[in-house]
């Protein structure tokens, strides 16, 4: 569907950054371009393979990249939040879409034709630096999650997947990760089964770091959590 002006105001408001760095030409072709895309529940968004068309960023809603390993068993790559962009990288290097990417629970997605955004690139020296910035961003945190989910032990992966979705998405009032994952996916995000991330949380719930209620995930001590995750 096409955007709806109110939908493209929430997010000129919530990218300040980029919008800032647009003029007002280059911001009328965005409005005009963009598209509004609603996605359910585990609903795929892109497939491995694919050629990558758009510019995408989530403007409200959970989105995970994966990729099927060896035995059809999937590896979380990371995880997408409000607002933030994603699905770009393939198009810049020429290639077809490396991973995949699903929507964890109700998500909108703003899309943006990726030859628009290369045209607005062409001329405009702000946004390049900006995408180059957050290609970096993304290429650093890849690097340190590789070598932390293949040197750390179980309760350090773990420990470290627990923060990183508290940094990704935040706590609720009651202190609950404001996110609520199967088991599965919390196992592939931590490089781990799913019977290790089980028994690894029933350790955790016994030593008071955190406390369950379904997928609901209570922090009851983040300093201690934290630590594991640094020390592995």
């Amino acid at each position: 569907m096409q955007a709806k002006e109110e939908d493209i105001m929430d997010f000129s408001t919530n990218l300040k950054e980029v919008w800032r760095l647009l003029n007002g030409q280059e911001r009328e072709i965005i409005r005009k371009n963009a598209i509004i895309q609603h996605y359910k529940k585990n609903q795929q968004i892109y497939v491995e393979g694919d050629e990558p068309t758009h510019l995408m960023c989530l403007l409200k809603g959970k989105v995970k990249i994966y990729k099927e390993g060896v035995g059809g068993r999937s590896q979380i790559i990371r995880v997408i939040r409000p607002i933030q962009y994603f699905a770009y990288r393939a198009y810049f290097a020429r290639e077809n879409y490396l991973t995949n990417a699903a929507a964890f629970e109700s998500s909108i997605v703003c899309l943006i034709p990726m030859k628009v955004v290369r045209e607005i690139m062409k001329h405009n020296y702000n946004i390049c630096k900006f995408f180059i910035k957050q290609l970096s961003v993304d290429l650093g945190i890849a690097d340190e999650r590789t070598v932390n989910l293949t040197q750390k032990h179980i309760r350090g992966r773990l420990a470290e997947s627990l923060v990183f979705l508290i940094d990704s998405y935040g706590l609720e009032n009651d202190s609950s990760i404001n996110i609520y994952l199967a088991r599965e996916d919390l196992a592939s995000l931590s490089n781990m089964t799913t019977s290790n991330a089980i028994r690894t949380l029933s350790i955790f719930v016994a030593e008071k770091v955190i406390a369950l209620d379904g997928r609901k995930i209570k922090v009851l001590d983040e300093e201690k959590l934290r630590k594991i995750s640094k020390l592995g």
